[in-house]
């Protein structure tokens, strides 16, 4: 029997799976949108915090998969914004460069985890090609008189020296650096959504969201203010307005988007609450698009936050030049079926998004008013120390220091089985010895099948109903889980469901109907473990990928047979309990108490003297001389 070696096996797939690009997006079939919480990519890289989010999403997107579905699950970077900035000038580099390190540095360590996005469609929101789209969204709001200017009292960050939103006020402090927030009277640029307060409170009732962030959301609307966007930090999407002498405040022409952000070297913060930007005489001084006369660009930049607001639009057509999307691709994709990430942004880019999408379909861009229907938010997975992770306090665990000991697989098993998802947990390393155990012992199951001779067997007993019955079970068991997104009880079944085919194997040895068995194990293991379950479907001579195979079906008649438990005796002692169909005959019980493999050890090669039968209890197998 091969050992079961999980780095070979996960590097040997992984790399499959690339060259094969199983995973991209089918161009037909039924639609599946399934997507997290657009990342952004720190210095810190991710820690098995962050896979609790990516685990349960790459779960539901295979599982998606093999019930039929085309799937669209991508990938992309929320690359803009005030942390990025404030980061790399702690590093010393551009953030440009490390923002580019960082993405790579994640996308590395998703494909280690064996996620099975569609890396084709991989967006970044500080590409040119991405917020030349982010300004036109700007017009459009601008034009619709929903994104003005005016002077009004804002939250000051002195530590990030740039206005800060309401919504990013924690306690009085900034929600990054954590030090105290002042108040400032600034000319500002702000979207207008109070004007869709109403319809953002009233459609809450739409959604199947966790109740406590629709409570946070219905609060803060009933209180909300004007979105104030703009920023006094260099590293954001320049807010496409210019202003003349003559002519006022002018929007740039759509035909000269994007405007480019400049690469500048020197990108701090100058302490005089003006961008960086303010002080590139080359980018501040233009020609006004109506009169021809000197104009001056508006040198704030947008919050990160317009980026995530209209980003899932995006991967419909990552690559569509004519506009931010295709119009038939977002018809068909979205809304998004399946949204996933923590509860941080439930009255910010949650809210932003909701105003943006309710905005372009009132413009007639898209028939839809909510872009998540369907949100689920994971509980917070602490270090082991009980706090946050976080490369500061030295207690990040990464998932590739798990991985390196236990292979991917373990890790997947681990988070997901650890507690149900929505609920806080403590990182621990010592829960993941089960699901080691576990995949090992479905190695040795398939080994052992693979090695394995048919034995005489019994299908209308031991096969027929008992093995009929448990996989029906199982099937539904894991199904209902999966779609209720009780993933840790849905693992929980698999190891319960290894264990039952290895007792019957025991007791009734390797045939056809238990080798059905076990390919449906695999097949429901799939999801969870990738990497062992499309090893050991090779192994069984079945045809690459499992991952493309469909999901197992129940049949409910099966489930409910009624099965009683038959006490075996040999010589008045138990030796083994058998689960029958509750209409056995005694033909059948004493055929099934013949060909346990306990009761063979007995018997030696000898006939018995009699057999005693009692129905629904027992049966005694009496043998000549044997005192034992």
């Amino acid at each position: 029997m091969d050992k079961y070696d999980p780095h070979a096996v996960e590097a040997k797939w992984q790399r499959i799976w690339e060259e094969t690009g199983i995973y991209r997006t089918p161009e037909t079939g039924s639609a599946y949108y399934c997507l997290d919480f657009f990342p952004y990519p720190s210095g810190e890289g991710l820690s098995v915090g962050h896979c609790r989010n990516y685990v349960p999403t790459d779960v539901i997107s295979r599982y998606h998969r093999m019930r039929g579905d085309a799937v669209l699950h991508p990938m992309g970077w929320d690359a803009f914004g005030l942390p990025a900035e404030n980061e790399a000038i702690l590093q010393g580099v551009h953030p440009q460069d490390s923002t580019r390190r960082y993405a790579a540095n994640y996308k590395h360590q998703m494909q280690i985890l064996g996620t099975s996005y569609d890396w084709s469609r991989e967006i970044t929101s500080s590409d040119p090609e991405f917020y030349r789209w982010t300004q036109w969204f700007f017009l459009l709001l601008y034009k619709r008189g929903l994104a003005y200017r005016g002077a009004a009292p804002v939250n000051w960050c002195e530590t990030d020296q740039t206005v800060l939103a309401n919504e990013e006020i924690e306690n009085g402090t900034c929600w990054r650096c954590h030090n105290p927030v002042t108040q400032r009277v600034l000319t500002q640029w702000f979207f207008r959504i109070t004007a869709y307060a109403q319809q953002l409170l009233d459609d809450l009732t739409q959604l199947d969201w966790p109740e406590h962030i629709v409570t946070m959301q219905r609060n803060w609307i009933r209180g909300m203010r004007d979105w104030l966007i703009s920023r006094q930090r260099y590293w954001g999407v320049p807010i496409p307005i210019l202003y003349c002498r003559d002519c006022g405040t002018v929007p740039v022409p759509e035909a000269d988007l994007p405007v480019r952000l400049p690469h500048l070297p020197d990108y701090a913060p100058r302490g005089d609450g003006r961008s960086p930007l303010a002080n590139v005489p080359e980018f501040v001084h233009t020609t006004c698009p109506q009169c021809s006369g000197p104009a001056e660009r508006e040198t704030d930049t947008m919050s990160g936050f317009a980026c995530s607001s209209w980003y899932f639009l995006r991967f419909a057509s990552p690559h569509y030049t004519a506009f931010a999307f295709e119009p038939e691709a977002v018809r068909r994709w979205l809304p998004v079926d399946l949204y996933v990430g923590g509860a941080e942004h439930a009255v910010a880019h949650l809210l932003y998004a909701r105003f943006w999408t309710k905005v372009l379909r009132d413009a007639g861009l898209i028939d839809f008013g909510e872009p998540f229907p369907v949100l689920r938010s994971q509980g917070v997975l602490h270090a082991p120390d009980g706090k946050r992770m976080s490369k500061s306090r030295r207690n990040v665990v990464t998932p590739e220091s798990v991985s390196s000991r236990y292979g991917a697989d373990a890790l997947r098993l681990h988070l997901l089985f650890m507690a149900p998802f929505e609920a806080p947990v403590i990182w621990s390393e010592e829960g993941i010895a089960g699901p080691v155990h576990f995949l090992r012992r479905v190695w040795g199951l398939v080994e052992a099948a693979r090695a394995g001779t048919a034995q005489d067997s019994h299908p209308e007993l031991s096969e027929g109903a008992q093995l009929s019955a448990l996989r029906n079970r199982v099937v539904q068991r894991i199904t209902q889980d999966i779609e209720a997104f009780k993933l840790n009880t849905a693992v929980s079944a698999l190891m319960e469901y290894a264990g039952a085919l290895e007792d019957h194997r025991a007791a009734v040895g390797v045939s056809d109907a238990y080798r059905e068995a076990l390919r449906t194990l695999l097949l429901l293991l799939a999801p969870f473990a990738p990497h062992i379950a499309e090893e050991l479907w090779q192994r069984l001579g079945e045809p690459y990928s499992i991952h493309q195979q469909p999901w197992p079906i129940y049949d409910p008649a099966a489930i409910t047979v009624e099965m009683i438990t038959l006490l075996i005796q040999v010589n008045g002692k138990v030796r083994d309990r058998l689960e029958v169909r509750a209409d056995v005959t005694q033909e059948q019980a004493q055929a099934a108490a013949l060909a346990s493999a306990a009761v063979q050890r007995h018997l030696k090669g000898r006939e018995p003297r009699r057999i005693i039968y009692v129905p629904g209890r027992l049966v005694n197998i009496v043998i000549q001389g044997d005192g034992n």
